[in-house]
Formats: C-alpha cells, structure tokens, sequence
C-alpha cells in the first residue's frame, strides 16, 4: 500500500524549486518547462541572480524567495524540487513535509543515515510522496539490464564490481562540495550514490550487511588540469576548504551472500573517465559502461557476447523526473522506495567508519 496520497489524476501540479544552480537549471528546468502537468509558481536561491534568470528565461509568473521557508508557507504549492547543497537535502525535505508539500530531491539523499531515516519518517507522517534522485536506472542500457536480469537470464547475481572514475575532475573546489560539513564526503558520497544505486537496483535490492573500504586525498593542492566537464559543477573558491576525499575504494556485503567491489574518484591516476556496473551471474555476465550494456554468455557450447542494437539513450535526469509526476498523479509507481535511500546513506556513512577505523562495519 503507498504510504502517500496522489493528486488528482487532472491536476496540475504547483511547484517550487529550492536551489536554482547548475543541475536544476540544466536538468530539471527543462522536463517542468514543457511539461503542461507541472506549473512552476516559485523558485528559491540565497543568489537572486539566479532565481532571476529563471524567472526571465522559463517562469515569468514564478515568484521569488531567498529563504526557502517563506516558499514551503505559500499555501499555493504542492510539490518541491531540492537541488541545494548536500547538507540541506534532509533539512528542507523535512520542513517541506511538514507543510505538507511532496518531494523531489537531487542526490544524496543526506549526509547521514539519521537524516535520511529522518526524511522517510516524515514522508510517511505527512503522507507525501519522496523521491530522490535514481536517473542511471532509466537509461536505455539501464532498463535493458533490469529486463535481462528480471526474465532470470543472468541467473544467480552473486559478484560485482561498481565505480565511477575520474582522472581529473573535482567540481567545485575549495567550495561546499569539497567541504564535508556541507556536502558529506567527496567522491564517494558524491559518484557512490549512482553506481552503487544502479549497481544494487540490478541485483534486486538485496539487504546490505556489512561494508569495508579506504578513502585517499592526494590531490587536494592546486592541480589546473581537469578533463571531466563534471569539474565545473559547484563554485570553486581559492584557497577553500578540502577536507573530503578523493579516491574511495571498498566492499559491500549483502544478505544473500552477495559482495560489491566499490570504486569512486574525483582524482586519480587512471587512461580516463569512466562509469562502470559489472556483474557476474550463474548463467551471464553483465558489464555496463558509461551507458552502454554488454551480456557475456554461452550458447550452443560456445562462448557468446551479446550487445543490444540501436541507439543508447541517456535521459536518465528527464525521465526520473517524469517518473515522479506520474506518481504524483497516481499514474505510475515511484521507481524509489524511501528504505532504499536510508539503506544507500547507511552504506556510504559505514565505509567512511571503516576507513577511519581500520575495521568492517557491520550495518
């Protein structure tokens, strides 16, 4: 039974975005723009530059707010968009429930897994839909893999390895995101949240049980050189603070028996940047890399590799946000269950416990 209740199947849905920087305004602005079901009434940032701009290039009847507490007290919205800096996902999905507004939050759900508890404990409270960003589940390759999986052709998912490797590519530096008391962590808080996600929706969500792992910063100095266009995200600040990570490896233990090989960098002396799922069955293999799905099999005593034909789509971003107005009108089932963002928040937290401690953490 949903633990929230949809609009309206005919409504049009009243929306507020909170945060109105760089991913809101290249990855969420434009599914609301033109989409007829959504009316985006406010907009939210500590700048107003950039409310501003949205208002005169997307939402010219939007009012504008700097405090995201006067946007969650109009009576007129019924839905946020969150995309602020880690720190204040949970803060402001909290105050959103409890006045009463369904949520939509960029990742990660939170910077602790007491905050993410948080946030599902109120959605459920207030009976208001949460979702948190999932996009990697709705590439072409992605839903391709999980109806693989899903018709038992991989057999057994016992092993896998995940990453997300950069080269040079820290976004933001010296700014919030590579500031732990606002964004949580570095690379692993930051890429962890999408391979780990789509790397565990593929295996069927089992139940984690224990993580071990290490974190690295070796490139907190100023390094120039940078060749992931993901480094412009976020507002670098000379001389700022670095006191995340930017290399973290490790492993996850699940309740089946299952074992995840986990590797995330900002920085690291690899060829190239590269976004990697790779999963090892009774039956198949599974390796998905940067959008694209490969199957290793056999067949009639042979040794066969199988790759779907046709263009890769990469809407993820697009089509999660659809996913959740259509949930919102009671059309379609959330693709994101709450428990999955507190067992990912529990996960990423206990690995950065293990390699403060030396020692597995048992979840």
């Amino acid at each position: 039974m949903a633990y929230y209740e949809p609009l309206p199947a005919d409504s049009k849905i009243r929306l507020g975005l909170v945060g109105c920087g760089g991913i809101c305004r290249g990855a969420h602005v434009p599914v609301y723009h033109r989409d007829p079901r959504v009316e985006v009434v406010a907009v939210c940032d500590i700048l107003p530059a950039r409310t501003d701009a949205l208002i005169q290039d997307f939402f010219p009847a939007a009012q504008a707010y700097t405090d995201y507490r006067e946007l969650l007290a109009s009576p007129d919205i019924d839905a946020v968009d969150i995309c602020t800096p880690n720190d204040l996902h949970s803060e402001v999905a909290i105050a959103a429930f409890r006045a009463g507004k369904h949520v939509l939050c960029e990742k990660p759900d939170a910077i602790d897994a007491a905050k993410a508890e948080a946030m599902k404990a109120a959605a459920e409270k207030a009976g208001r839909l949460l979702m948190v960003m999932r996009n990697n589940r709705f590439c072409d390759s992605s839903q391709y893999a999980r109806r693989f999986i899903g018709a038992g052709k991989m057999g057994e998912i016992y092993a896998g390895r995940c990453g997300w490797q950069r080269r040079r590519g820290i976004p933001g530096k010296g700014g919030w995101f590579t500031t732990r008391a606002k964004s949580g962590g570095g690379p692993l808080i930051d890429l962890g949240v999408h391979m780990i996600d789509l790397a565990v929706w593929l295996m069927g969500n089992p139940r984690p049980v224990a993580v071990s792992g290490n974190t690295y910063c070796k490139f907190a100095g100023d390094q120039a050189a940078s060749d992931s266009e993901h480094a412009q995200f976020g507002d670098r600040v000379a001389g700022g603070t670095f006191d995340v990570e930017d290399l973290a490896m490790g492993m996850i233990r699940f309740d089946n028996g299952a074992l995840l090989q986990i590797e995330f960098s900002w920085a690291s002396n690899v060829k190239t940047e590269t976004r990697f799922v790779e999963l090892r069955g009774t039956r198949a293999g599974l390796a998905w890399r940067d959008g694209q799905v490969e199957i290793f099999t056999e067949s009639d005593g042979q040794l066969v590799d199988m790759r779907p034909a046709g263009a890769v789509a990469d809407h993820g971003h697009a089509r999660n946000i659809l996913n959740f107005i259509d949930a919102l009108l009671g059309k379609a089932e959330p693709c994101y269950q709450p428990q999955q963002g507190v067992d990912m928040i529990r996960i990423l937290t206990a690995i950065y416990e293990s390699a403060r401690t030396g020692a597995e953490v048992r979840l």
